[in-house]
């Protein structure tokens, strides 16, 4: 019997199985009035009547529908509202400028586009059939008991397209698709010991990789899932003691944030003994994991994987293999990017590279044929990272072979920083490098060489990126250089201007 997966999968379960329990409890600090603690059949029938009010416009199956928003529950109810009824949703970056999110609107071919009240202004002008502000509901949902026309699932239908930036200035739609989003969601809890005991937190953007698939997790086993709209490390704290939370996902710079607020923190650390914290998008140094574990008594996990992956490739856990190392050696251990998930198969090619095979891998970039060739070659995606694989089958992340620097989780395009440095009128050269940083993983250092008989300050430089570009990614420092370091035929040498700053790191990654 060949029985097709959906997204609704997750969702019809919970409905079943968990009706009556927490669905999600809504961030209750947001300019729309927020939909408060739903249980998991009262989720199911908004996105029902989300899919039906969808019927109404005439948005059919394979339509795109983009979401630009700050974490929401009705964000968070959109990935069955739109996904499981044969639609394709596009979460898009919110802390992109107008003019990118309009091209990824454009370029996506979206006929809807869902916008926080807080980000109208940012949307205006963007050409779409039909905007709706996320919070006017009387507009977002079909009337109560509305039904959707039925749709036959189909494994292979695209259910969301995830910008990301990558090695072009322009960022590329990663179709993922039901089998992607369920193969990763299953695998995802199974590695993460998620059961229906766990309360989950949801520290990490719903846009990013679909929360990395937590939604649906976290749905299907029945966890109550608690909506964070902005990372706070005194409300994350909260958070866990108020509503007894047990996981959340997170980049190394929430960590930071957490152990900045546990500082000031009157009485225990909530969730001692309890929490586990999954950390990715960067491998965070030994001294972060040991903090996290001595400070917080948080568990640490990391995993490896990118957009494009769904995104889990590899996941590193305490094992019980370790458990009489001190607690420096363990962290050793656990911060390399962790053993293949099930269901995935790693090797490393002549230069390096990292390649992958497995179900959670992207079917293409949207209308982007030229890349997809170059991701998908001989049944292997290349990730366009170094990395050594061990005797054990733990991957080390040792270097990134494309020009892309992940910064608090987010992955920012050099070289579309260079061409934004390039438009000042005192700019001659400039390279763009990531180097390392505890808080952030890497930040952003442009290297530039000044025009004969120009000035410009650090200052000045880094104000003319956060006009033009995304704030995230703007450098956080500039050092002028009298030249750079280049190959005889011209090509920047990346590899000698970063490696100064990575002396004694072991890797180019941090």
């Amino acid at each position: 019997m060949f029985v097709p997966f959906s997204v609704n999968d997750f969702l019809d379960r919970a409905r079943t199985v968990y009706g009556e329990r927490t669905g999600f409890v809504d961030e209750p600090d947001q300019p729309a009035e927020g939909l408060g603690t739903r249980t998991y059949a009262e989720v199911h029938a908004l996105a029902r009547r989300q899919a039906a009010r969808l019927d109404e416009l005439g948005i059919g199956v394979g339509d795109r529908v983009a979401v630009v928003s700050h974490n929401s529950a009705r964000l968070l109810t959109s990935f069955w509202g739109v996904c499981g009824s044969g639609r394709v949703l596009v979460p898009i970056n919110f802390r992109l400028r107008p003019d990118e999110i309009a091209y990824i609107v454009a370029h996506s071919g979206a006929r809807v586009l869902y916008v926080d009240p807080e980000l109208v202004d940012t949307v205006r002008g963007i050409d779409v059939e039909h905007t709706f502000v996320l919070g006017d509901d009387d507009t977002l949902y079909a009337a109560p008991g509305a039904e959707p026309r039925p749709w036959e699932a189909d494994e292979q239908a695209t259910a969301t397209i995830n910008y990301t930036s990558g090695t072009t200035a322009r960022p590329k739609g990663v179709q993922l698709t039901h089998r992607n989003l369920w193969t990763n969601a299953l695998t995802f809890g199974l590695h993460a010991g998620v059961s229906d005991r766990d309360v989950y937190l949801h520290t990490l953007p719903m846009f990013h990789a679909n929360g990395w698939g937590m939604p649906f997790t976290m749905a299907g086993l029945g966890v109550p899932q608690v909506v964070l709209r902005k990372v706070d490390g005194a409300e994350i704290l909260r958070r866990v003691e108020q509503h007894g939370v047990t996981v959340m996902c997170a980049a190394p710079a929430v960590a930071s944030a957490v152990r900045d607020a546990a500082q000031s923190w009157e009485g225990e650390i909530p969730g001692r003994d309890r929490v586990r914290i999954i950390m990715a998008g960067a491998p965070p140094p030994t001294r972060t994991v040991v903090r996290v574990q001595e400070e917080l008594g948080w568990e640490f996990l990391q995993i490896y994987g990118l957009t494009e992956t769904s995104p889990l490739l590899t996941v590193n856990r305490t094992r019980a293999e370790w458990d009489d190392l001190s607690p420096e050696d363990r962290a050793a251990r656990l911060v390399r990017a962790g053993a293949p998930a099930l269901g995935v198969t790693l090797r490393t090619d002549e230069h390096g590279e990292v390649l992958a095979r497995s179900n959670v891998i992207l079917t293409g970039y949207w209308e982007r044929p030229d890349e997809t060739g170059k991701a998908l070659v001989d049944g292997w995606f290349h990730t366009g990272d170094g990395g050594v694989i061990g005797d054990d089958g733990y991957l080390t992340i040792s270097d990134r072979k494309k020009d892309v620097i992940i910064t608090g989780g987010e992955n920012v395009s050099s070289i579309e920083v260079e061409d934004v440095l390039f438009s000042h009128p005192a700019v001659a050269e400039v390279a763009v490098i990531g180097v390392p940083s505890e808080k952030w993983g890497e930040t952003i250092k442009a290297l530039v060489v000044l025009a004969d008989g120009a000035s410009a300050t650090e200052a000045e430089l880094i104000a003319w990126c956060k006009d033009k570009a995304a704030g995230y990614k703007a450098p956080t420092s500039v050092e002028f250089r009298d030249e750079l370091a280049r190959t005889a035929t011209g090509k920047l040498q990346k590899f000698k201007l970063r490696q100064p700053y990575w002396e004694g790191q072991g890797r180019q990654v941090n």
